[in-house]
């Protein structure tokens, strides 16, 4: 299936998610805060970013506005995960470089159909 990066500093939604996403094929790899994700987006060239938005060191806004702009990663398509999703939340996080948006907690199969999307596999999950 495809390489992601799962950028989430919670250990619970990392444990969750990282388990449904590798069952249904994928590779998670996992950066716990946003400098970690920057680094990691640029060292690994993962197929898809999964952004939390409220991290430490750097916030996930700040964090996919960096890999947007870097010419090695600005390809890869983030879909920014948050908890807190308040109102302008999507569109600041699609004004930072998110391609798409979801909330927490994460239907897995409303996600796997975004990233299919973003990636251009079409079709059922």
């Amino acid at each position: 299936m495809s390489r992601i990066l799962y950028v989430e500093d919670n250990d619970d939604n990392v444990y969750v998610l990282k388990g449904r996403l590798t069952r249904k094929g994928h590779t998670v790899i996992v950066a716990s805060d946003g400098a970690q994700g920057v680094a990691m987006a640029a060292a690994e060239r993962p197929e898809i970013i999964l952004m939390d938005l409220s991290l430490p060191v750097l916030d996930g806004w700040e964090a996919t506005r960096r890999i947007k702009a870097g010419a090695a990663t600005r390809h890869i398509p983030v879909i920014a995960l948050t908890a807190h999703a308040m109102t302008g939340d999507r569109e600041k996080a699609l004004a930072a470089g998110c391609d798409d948006f979801d909330t927490k907690p994460v239907d897995i199969e409303r996600l796997l159909g975004k990233i299919q999307a973003l990636l251009g596999r079409g079709g059922a999950p």
